[in-house]
């Protein structure tokens, strides 16, 4: 088979990649999105946008080859809701996963045990910026909306749907909040207890493992590529990452550190409703009898970027500033819960916000900026835990390519955490499942062979194990607080 070329629409950039055989990228080319932020924490994007976005890459991308791809393989953000009608065309603006406006529908649904029962059906926690919220949401304050619309799918599938006339939806991004992960059917008890059976008919079935759909005229003339290239949609970018990033084996783990700072385990068993906490979920992948206990937390790196634009500072600083203050900066901690829509996992607070503690005058900016990368660092490890990992851990995404902060994480999660060269490993991901369901699976060994370790300094582990004893020991006693906020 000749090469493959991932596409991974993510929530500000888009990106293609072509890899050849062996999995070496051989062009990259990138287009960054908008996020339409209003008041109230409305986060949306827009349809059409989106789709040039990935118009323009991939061809760019193709444009290098000296021949047309063997098939496009598609990835990206999950959650949100994109509503479309019949033939994909956008009924409204889309919504983000980012998206805050339904925390006070979810903050009632922790109260009165509706999240408590829809993690009894299907195994996922619920945040504002996922389906079951934004639907009811919709519900009641456009319902118009909902009767023009024929497809309440996600970024991935309502991409595919303009570029092949399929509408379908892989069953990763199925799964939060409706779907039974064991069946990989939607779960009608979960949809009742949100009060939304009625909407069930907007909901696509989910793909078949291994499903290959084929551009249609109108998507083979938007991406100058021949009518009836083989197409692949889905997984979303938290399982695409964590096949990318080489976690095969039940145990193994993957950090990815970007807008969203999710952690995931591979597990060979589900167990719906497991757990003190309903958080996260279980990612159908696409091998039957696996999936990813994932716990995607609404942290990240755009909480190291407001700290960098609090300072003067910006991402080119941050290397130099971890260098200028030490393990534990100089005493601040923090605590790194900057979205508006609060946390969504290893537990949910749509009111959860940020603080700093341990401040003075003999501070400076580095000291903040550890501080917030720290707390980061002490969220993956309570994500990480909450999740089951006990093998290897990989990590990727934008801030895995800080040394000094993946030092840091190693430090905090005790651990060894093995770094892929590649960065685009969502891409290569889907670009895996692509060759797999098309018959000729790649060689994964080749595919993964090109890696750093960071290892963790014994010198800060029993400062670390204060830290993160402290930290847990804060969002403990902050919960009550911000759940009285959501009253």
């Amino acid at each position: 088979m000749g090469t493959i070329v991932g596409v991974d629409i993510g929530t500000s950039v888009t990106k293609a990649v072509a890899f050849d055989r062996d999995g070496r990228a051989l062009h990259t080319a990138a287009r960054r999105s908008t996020l339409l932020r209003e008041p109230g924490g409305i986060v949306e994007q827009d349809l059409e946008e989106v789709l040039a976005s990935v118009a323009e890459v991939v061809r760019q991308v193709a444009a290098a080859l000296p021949a047309p791809p063997a098939a496009l393989a598609l990835t990206g953000q999950g959650d949100g809701l994109w509503l479309r009608d019949a033939e994909g065309r956008a009924t409204r603006r889309m919504i983000s996963w980012l998206d805050g406006r339904a925390a006070p529908l979810v903050g009632r649904w922790q109260r009165d045990g509706t999240v408590a029962e829809v993690f009894r059906h299907t195994g996922s926690g619920m945040f504002p910026g996922c389906h079951a919220p934004l639907l009811a949401w919709l519900n009641e304050h456009e319902p118009a909306t909902l009767e023009r619309s024929a497809v309440a799918g996600y970024c991935v599938d309502a991409i595919a749907q303009r570029l092949t006339g399929t509408i379908g939806v892989d069953a990763s991004d199925a799964t939060l909040p409706f779907l039974d992960p064991a069946g990989r059917t939607y779960s009608p008890g979960a949809l009742a207890a949100c009060g939304v059976s009625a909407l069930a008919r907007l909901l696509p079935e989910p793909a078949s493992p291994g499903a290959v759909l084929a551009l249609d005229r109108a998507g083979a003339a938007l991406l100058g590529l021949p009518e009836g290239l083989p197409l692949t949609a889905g997984p979303y970018d938290l399982p695409a990452c964590a096949l990318g990033s080489g976690v095969r084996e039940p145990g193994d783990g993957l950090l990815t550190v970007g807008t969203t700072l999710a952690c995931q385990v591979l597990t060979d068993h589900v167990e719906p409703g497991a757990g003190t906490e309903p958080a996260g979920m279980w990612l159908c992948t696409p091998e039957p009898g696996r999936w990813l206990r994932a716990m995607p937390a609404m942290v990240g790196t755009a909480g190291i970027d407001w700290a960098l634009g609090l300072v003067g500072a910006t991402t080119e600083d941050l290397e130099p500033l971890l260098t200028e203050s030490p393990a534990g900066a100089h005493g601040v901690t923090a605590l790194p819960f900057l979205s508006e829509a609060g946390e969504r996992a290893p537990f949910v607070s749509p009111r959860a916000r940020a603080a700093f503690e341990g401040l003075s005058l003999a501070h400076d900016r580095a000291d903040v900026v550890r501080a917030m990368c720290e707390a980061v660092g002490y969220a993956a490890r309570h994500c990480l835990e909450s999740a089951g990992l006990t093998g290897t851990l990989a990590a990727c995404g934008g801030g895995a390519r800080s040394a000094g902060w993946m030092r840091a994480f190693a430090g905090i999660l005790g651990r060894p955490v093995r770094v892929p060269l590649e960065s685009e490993v969502g891409a290569k991901g889907a670009a895996l499942v692509a060759r797999a369901s098309l018959g000729d699976p790649a060689d994964e060994e080749v595919w993964h062979a090109d890696h750093r370790i960071v290892e963790p300094d014994p010198g800060v582990r029993e400062l670390y194990e204060r830290g993160y004893a402290d930290y847990r020991a804060r969002v403990e006693s902050s919960r009550e607080r911000w759940d009285a906020r959501s009253a």
